[in-house]
C-alpha cells in the first residue's frame, strides 16, 4: 500500500531563511521526509502562487532527503487564510474532487503547518471522512536529531467518539432525502423515523434490525444506508444482500460462511462465503427469522468476535462487516417459541426500526406514485404521465385501496398502467381497467367477510344491489384509521349541505342495521 500525505506549505516554519543555513533549522515539511521509520510515496503540498519560490526549495529538499517521494503541488489560493468559511470551503471542495481509495492507500493529513484555522478545518474534514486517513503532527526535538524532529500519529477512531454535529444543515437534509430516494414524504411519523435512522447510520456500526410488513421497503432502505455510509467514506466494502428464506441445510452454512474443497458433495473448490465477501461493507440478511438455529449461533459469534469457521475447515477466518437484518415476523414470539435464539435477538435488537406499510402513510401515496412513474419512465426511455381526469380517479382509488403488497404492489400497478398507456398518457379507461382488476382480485375475500358478518345464507336474504353498497362501505372502513375518517370519505358530498356533520354516528347507524361494529371490520379484514 502506498503512503500518501497532504500538507500545507509552512510559510513561516518551512521558510529556509538564509540559503546556506537552511539545513541547520527544523522545517516540518522537510522533517517528514527525514524520518527513518516513515516513508511517503506521494507528498501533496497546498500552497499559494505567491509562495512558489519557497515551494520549489522545499520540494527540492524533500526529494534530496527522500528520493523515492513524489512531491505533488496543489495550488490553493486563499484571500484570507484566517477566514474559517473560505478555508473550510476551499478544502471541502478539494476533498470532493479527489478519488480516495482507503483500501489501497494509507492517507495522512499533516496538521503542523498552515494557520490555526487551516489546522482546525483539516481536523474537521478528517473527522467527517471527507479527508480520510490519520492525522500526523510534527515537532522539533533537542540533541543530534534536532533537524529531523519527531512526529505523532493521531488515529481518529470515530467509533470511540460522539460524532460532532453536522456542520451544514443542508448536508443533513441531503442525507435524509437520500435515504428517502428524493421522495418528499409527508407522513410525520415516517419522517421522524428516517431522521433517527440517518443519525444511527452515520454514527454507528452496530447491527440494525428493520421490521415491518412484506413490501414495506426494508431491502431498499438497507441499500440506501449502505450507499449513504459509502458516500461519507465510512465503509469501503461491498453491499451483500441475501434472503435467508432461500438458505437450507449445508447450503446455508456454505453460502454464509464459505467452505473448503471437498467439504460436501459438489464442493469442487474453496469458496469464501457471503460474510467474507461483505468484509469492510454491509451484510443485509433479509427474512432473518428463516435462518436455522445452527447458522444463528455461528452468525452471533461472527458479529461479536468477527471470526468464523468455514464449512470443512479447521482454520478460522475473519470479516469485519456491519449487519442489517430484515424481517416481517415477530421475533419476540419466535424467541418464545424456541425458533430464534434469544442471545442473537438481543444482539441485533440494539437499533430496531419498524417500517410502516403504505396504507399506514396515506399522505405519502401521492409522492410515491410520482416516484414510481418517474422510475418507470426513466427505465423505459419514454415519458409516461396521467391525463388530468385519470389522475384524479387513480388518486381516489389509491387513497381507498388497502395496499396489502405495499410498495411492491404499487410498483406493479404503475408498471401495468405505464405499459398499457396509449401514447405515453394514462387515460381514464386504463385506470378503470386496473381498478376493476384489483376489485376482482379481492372479490373472494370480501365475500368471505360478508359471510362472516351476515351468515352463510346472506345471498338469499339481501339484494345484490344492497350487498354491492355494503361491500364498498366495508372497503372504505377497512382502509380508514377510525370511524370519523371513514364517515368523511363516505359522506363527502352530502355532509357539505348539513349544519352538523356527525358522520361517525351516521356510519355507525348504517353498520348497526347489519349487526356490524366498526372495530370488528379491522379485526376480520383480509380473511
Amino acid at each position: 500500500m502506498k503512503n500518501i500525505i497532504y500538507s500545507f506549505l509552512g510559510t513561516t516554519l518551512d521558510s529556509h531563511r538564509r540559503e546556506n543555513m537552511r539545513w541547520s533549522f527544523w522545517r516540518p515539511s522537510v522533517a517528514l521526509a527525514l524520518q527513518d521509520d516513515l516513508h511517503f510515496d506521494e507528498f501533496h503540498i497546498w500552497y499559494q502562487e505567491r509562495f512558489q519560490g519557497l515551494f520549489d526549495v522545499i520540494a527540492k529538499d524533500i526529494l534530496a532527503s527522500s528520493p523515492g517521494t513524489e512531491v505533488i503541488p496543489e495550488l490553493l489560493e486563499l484571500r484570507g487564510p484566517w477566514d474559517f468559511e473560505e478555508v473550510y470551503g476551499k478544502l471541502y471542495d478539494f476533498s470532493r474532487l479527489q478519488k480516495f481509495i482507503p483500501e489501497e492507500n494509507n492517507y495522512y493529513i499533516h496538521i503542523t503547518t498552515g494557520t490555526h484555522v487551516a489546522q482546525i478545518c483539516l481536523f474537521l474534514l478528517n473527522e467527517s471522512h471527507h479527508l480520510p486517513g490519520k492525522l500526523i503532527q510534527t515537532q522539533p526535538s533537542h540533541g543530534s536529531n534536532s533537524v529531523q524532529g519527531k512526529y505523532t500519529i493521531i488515529d481518529l477512531d470515530l467509533s470511540r467518539y460522539d460524532l460532532l454535529a453536522k456542520r451544514f444543515a443542508v448536508e443533513r437534509q441531503n442525507d435524509l432525502a437520500f435515504l428517502k430516494s428524493g421522495i418528499e414524504t409527508r407522513n410525520p411519523g415516517f419522517n421522524a423515523l428516517i431522521e433517527t435512522i440517518e443519525r444511527v447510520a452515520v454514527r454507528s456500526r452496530e447491527p440494525i434490525l428493520l421490521t415491518g410488513p412484506t413490501g414495506a421497503g426494508k431491502s431498499h432502505l438497507a441499500r440506501k444506508i449502505y450507499e449513504l455510509k459509502k458516500l461519507n467514506r465510512q465503509i469501503s466494502g461491498n453491499f451483500v444482500d441475501v434472503n435467508c428464506a432461500t438458505l437450507r441445510g449445508d447450503h446455508a452454512m456454505a453460502t454464509l460462511f464459505g467452505h473448503t474443497r471437498g467439504a460436501f458433495t459438489g464442493a469442487v473448490k474453496d469458496r469464501p462465503g457471503l460474510l467474507k465477501t461483505a468484509d469492510g461493507g454491509i451484510l443485509f440478511l433479509d427474512e432473518i427469522a428463516e435462518l436455522g438455529t445452527d447458522e444463528q449461533a455461528m452468525l452471533l459469534r461472527a458479529i461479536e468476535e468477527k471470526t468464523f469457521l468455514p464449512l470443512g475447515s479447521d482454520q478460522e477466518t475473519g470479516s469485519s462487516f456491519q449487519l442489517i437484518c430484515g424481517t416481517n415476523r415477530n421475533l419476540v414470539e419466535a424467541v418464545s417459541a424456541g425458533k430464534f435464539r434469544d442471545d442473537l435477538f438481543q444482539r441485533i435488537n440494539l437499533w430496531s426500526f419498524r417500517l410502516p406499510g403504505l396504507a399506514e402513510r396515506r399522505e405519502d401515496i401521492e409522492p410515491n406514485i410520482e416516484y414510481e412513474l418517474e422510475q418507470f419512465s426513466r427505465k423505459h426511455g419514454q415519458h409516461i404521465s396521467f391525463n388530468k381526469e385519470a389522475w384524479q380517479i387513480f388518486l381516489d382509488f389509491a387513497s381507498h385501496h388497502d395496499w396489502q403488497g405495499n410498495f411492491r404492489e404499487l410498483n406493479a400497478v404503475i408498471t401495468r398502467l405505464g405499459t398499457l398507456a396509449p401514447g405515453g398518457r394514462i387515460d381514464v379507461a386504463t385506470v378503470r381497467a386496473e381498478w376493476q382488476q384489483n376489485r376482482s382480485a379481492t372479490h373472494a375475500d370480501w365475500d368471505r367477510l360478508l359471510e362472516h358478518f351476515l351468515g352463510a345464507d346472506y345471498t338469499s336474504r339481501y339484494d345484490a344491489f344492497e350487498l354491492v353498497q355494503l361491500k364498498e362501505v366495508l372497503h372504505v372502513c377497512a382502509s380508514s384509521r377510525n370511524m370519523s375518517e371513514a364517515g368523511r370519505k363516505l359522506f363527502a358530498v352530502s355532509r357539505l349541505a348539513k349544519k352538523t356533520r356527525n358522520d361517525a354516528d351516521r356510519l355507525a347507524r348504517y353498520l348497526a342495521n347489519y349487526g356490524i361494529r366498526f372495530a370488528d371490520i379491522a379485526q376480520y379484514h383480509g380473511l
